[in-house]
């Protein structure tokens, strides 16, 4: 049989022309994270080198993150297709606005804690992996705040989820394998959910494309279980972002490992959750978050109030800084239920920014404080005021951001969301986040009244001030500081964020530059 003599036309079914170079931003900080803990993991042996050399790549990685972040700003979403297959059929990873913003501050975080576990791993904790695990649960941070295909935001939280695994019961203690079991057991049901929510979405839209899925959503409403899907979708999102009523995970889990273990669970962890809430229900399916939303605000509040009061009722500071991190997703998820009405996606952003600066630094403080002061129960805690007024003073600048009063970080994302709920009408929810605030300064008031000001029994010696502890704690806390003092850059791109989702066209041209075909 004779060959065909005519050329085979590719261009419908692959990209036949050069990948601009910048595009390939897109999936740099996952194949660097990925790359440097396979090295890492080969120097097992060598726990000196190792640590360096990942402090190294974790600088690295922020300033890809950065590079990435700037060239979003200035030329909209950018697509890297994988295999040169051209959309839907190839797996896209897709940056826009809030995904560069949310890998950005996720890089800083980690790179915070990783100077930070300088001294809180010491060798055997580097030989059984730490920095090898802390790199494959960026790579899985990263690919789910980059990635475009719904089915790779799955497995991208299966790689994080394998790495805080392995990150969690670092040290095999007793306490920890307990926190382990619980922390799995309600992260792999939560997982199965959101399997089986995929497994509908592809059935239903024969893509699991984000951009051709928000194209193809209003043409289906009428006809496709779309309701459901959203549902599904909150259910397994919420219980990842420990939301009310599946929250009691998170303060069972979260004060178990290590304490710069907890800070990244508590800075990072939960806002993944978020972050594929707010993609899937307000860019993928708007229209069953606006039925929702009601649904979505009685949650919030709830959580808002669970939060708050169990802050109120703990004696372990660790614990409480856990109810903190779930007061926090209240607020966030107050502003996707209000939507784009008054601001509440950006302040929902705007929040999450803050928080995962926020949380990382106040458990990082929470190690300072036990070091200092010989644990983390307030009811053994006195008088560190006067073992250093300077750590007392970055203490008390985080728990003000806490608290969400000026002129810090937190104070900003909860004007907004007030303002949202009070132009949505939903008064009783902007009551909600107020109240949450007060209920929250009293706990943080009660924590400084105890550890820092009730004088302490005897003269106790100063702790040694380490750079390695103190340099990731007040580089956090001059962003907390920043964030609050000069709000207008973070506030202006937190709103271009969330105008992006709530109308994904630019997202959409840029998987499609063509149109659909």
């Amino acid at each position: 049989m004779a060959a065909p003599t005519s050329a085979v036309d590719l261009s419908a079914a692959l990209i036949t022309v050069p990948v601009p170079l910048g595009h390939w931003l897109a999936i740099l900080p996952v194949a660097h994270c990925i790359t440097l803990g396979a090295v890492l993991l080969m120097l097992r042996a060598y726990p000196r080198l190792q640590a360096w050399l990942a402090i190294s790549g974790l600088v690295l990685l922020a300033l890809i993150d950065a590079a990435l972040l700037a060239k979003v700003v200035a030329e909209g979403p950018l697509t890297m297709v994988m295999g040169r297959w051209l959309p839907p059929f190839g797996i896209a990873f897709t940056v826009d606005l809030f995904g560069a913003l949310m890998a950005f501050t996720s890089a800083l975080a980690a790179l915070a804690a990783g100077i930070y576990a300088l001294t809180d791993i010491g060798d055997s904790g580097r030989r059984y992996g730490f920095f090898p695990l802390l790199m494959l649960l960026m790579a899985g941070v990263s690919g789910a705040f980059l990635t475009g295909d719904v089915f790779n935001l799955y497995v991208w939280f299966e790689v994080l989820l394998i790495s805080s695994f392995g990150l969690i019961i670092l040290g095999s203690e007793r306490q920890q394998i307990d926190g382990a079991l619980k922390y799995a057991v309600l992260n792999l049901i939560a997982t199965t959910l959101f399997l089986v929510g995929v497994g509908i979405l592809y059935a239903v839209f024969g893509t699991l494309n984000m951009a051709d899925i928000a194209t193809r959503a209003r043409d289906l409403q009428a006809t496709a279980p779309l309701m459901t899907l959203a549902s599904l979708f909150l259910l397994a999102f919420a219980m990842k972002a420990a939301a009310f009523p599946v929250n009691f995970w998170l303060p069972a889990a979260y004060h178990t490992p290590r304490i710069v273990v907890s800070a990244l669970f508590a800075g990072l962890l939960t806002k993944v959750g978020i972050y594929a809430l707010i993609r899937v229900v307000v860019m993928l399916l708007p229209m069953e978050r606006q039925e929702l939303s009601l649904l979505i605000a009685f949650i919030a509040a709830a959580t808002i109030l669970v939060g708050a009061l169990g802050a109120l009722a703990e004696n372990d500071i660790r614990r409480l800084f856990g109810y903190v991190v779930i007061s926090g997703i209240g607020n966030m998820l107050a502003g996707v239920a209000l939507g784009g009405t008054g601001g509440g996606i950006s302040g929902a952003v705007f929040y999450a920014l803050h928080s995962m600066v926020l949380m990382t630094a106040l458990y990082l403080a929470a190690g300072e404080i036990a070091r200092r002061g010989g644990g983390f129960l307030l009811s053994g805690l006195s008088g560190l005021y006067r073992q250093s007024g300077g750590f007392t003073a970055l203490s008390l600048v985080l728990f003000l951001a806490a608290c969400g009063l000026p002129p810090f970080s937190g104070f900003w994302p909860k004007v907004i969301l007030v303002k949202a709920a009070l132009d949505s009408g939903a008064w009783w929810l902007a009551a909600v986040i107020l109240a949450g605030g007060f209920l929250t300064t009293i706990a943080f008031g009660r924590l400084f009244l105890l550890a820092y000001w009730r004088p302490a029994p005897m003269a106790a010696k100063p702790a040694a001030a380490l750079w390695r502890t103190g340099l990731p704690l007040a580089a956090l806390t001059a962003l907390v500081v920043g964030f609050g003092i000069l709000p207008e850059k973070l506030l202006a791109l937190s709103q271009s964020a969330a105008a992006g989702l709530a109308d994904p066209e630019a997202y959409v041209h840029s998987v499609f530059p063509g149109g659909i075909r």
